[in-house]
């Protein structure tokens, strides 16, 4: 029998497993999140007089499947893979970490919603001292850690456009040029210091989701606040946030994997898909500084109350819709580079 110390031992060892291994842990984990789902509902029904129960599942699940493509998310996760692949890593988890963490809020809430804690609601409602101190929690750390990463690959960027103009003139380009380097690296050391492994963005998830400051995790709550008044089963309402949580790690975990696999092509063969590597790159900063400034905004204009037409233009702009622009502009970009580098048919 494998001991307590031998099985942190390994758990701690686990960047060194194969990637086929990690990667089936971790898709494996999603389909355990699907299963309890789907137990929860099952048990939750079988006593009858549960006809909302299905249909709230679904409405669930579809709102996390929605929620995973907010521009947030995705800048999150595609700008710490981004960093990690740079740092030679493979960073299987990156999504599934994320996703993990903030859907961990959501379930909280969910807990505290069923079990009738007022104070879940007190939460959710706007212009309430938690819900300003959550909101504000939230909203700096995004931000912040957004703004940080939008400049390490802003970085990245500049350098990419410096060595492919490089390439373009006949020089020979290797993978450690690619590497960030020079005062930015060296002043973001700091502030990046503790994110060093795919499973510490758990965290940074964690602190995103404390706003409830989208309006599928807010309707989420509140739909299982109806639904516990409507009289739908404990178990039943507990596979609401259960839904939603597997619905947001399946996608956030499929987007982590794709990200890593088009960053490693790039830095793979420099040569031949750097400008492909700026690009992608090019896209990830912006999308960092683009949410971060509107993060930092709305912030700013709820820590400080101001009416100025900026902040509160900025405080009103939702970012939902906007992030399936995002991962168009990732998937045409790479669809391009793949047609462009493919080999000749040979005749």
């Amino acid at each position: 029998m494998t001991s307590l110390a031998e099985f942190a031992a390994m758990y701690r060892q686990r960047e060194h497993l194969p990637m086929k291994s990690r990667l089936a842990f971790m898709f494996g984990s999603v389909v355990f999140l699907h299963v309890a789902a789907v137990v929860l509902l099952l048990v939750g029904g079988a006593g009858g007089g549960q006809p909302l129960a299905l249909g709230l599942v679904l409405t669930a699940y579809v709102a996390g499947i929605k929620h995973s493509y907010d521009w947030d998310h995705l800048a999150a996760i595609d700008n710490s893979t981004r960093k990690f692949v740079a740092q030679h890593k493979d960073p299987v988890s990156v999504g599934f970490a994320f996703s993990l963490g903030h859907s961990s809020v959501v379930i909280l809430a969910g807990v505290m919603v069923v079990g009738g804690a007022g104070l879940a609601g007190q939460f959710m409602e706007d212009g309430t001292t938690g819900h300003l101190v959550l909101g504000l929690i939230g909203s700096g750390v995004s931000g912040l850690f957004l703004l940080a990463m939008g400049v390490f690959n802003g970085t990245a960027f500049l350098r990419t456009v410096q060595l492919y103009r490089a390439a373009q003139a006949g020089g020979e380009i290797a993978v450690e040029d690619l590497a960030t380097k020079g005062l930015v690296a060296r002043l973001l050391t700091k502030p990046l210091a503790k994110v060093q492994r795919p499973r510490n963005i758990y965290v940074i998830g964690f602190l995103f989701g404390l706003g409830f400051d989208t309006a599928t995790t807010i309707g989420l709550l509140v739909l299982t606040t109806a639904a516990s008044l409507a009289g739908v089963s404990v178990l039943a309402l507990l596979a609401l946030p259960l839904a939603f949580t597997a619905a947001m790690t399946l996608c956030d975990s499929t987007n982590g994997v794709a990200m890593m696999r088009m960053y490693k092509s790039a830095i793979d063969d420099p040569q031949r898909k750097l400008g492909f590597n700026a690009v992608v790159t090019g896209i990830s900063a912006f999308s960092a500084w683009f949410i971060s400034v509107i993060t930092l905004g709305s912030f700013l204009n709820a820590a400080f109350r101001l009416s100025d037409p900026v902040t509160t233009w900025l405080g009103e702009i939702d970012l939902g819709d906007a992030g399936l622009v995002l991962i168009g502009m990732f998937a045409l970009v790479w669809l391009v580079a793949a047609v462009r580098t493919r080999p000749a048919r040979r005749l």
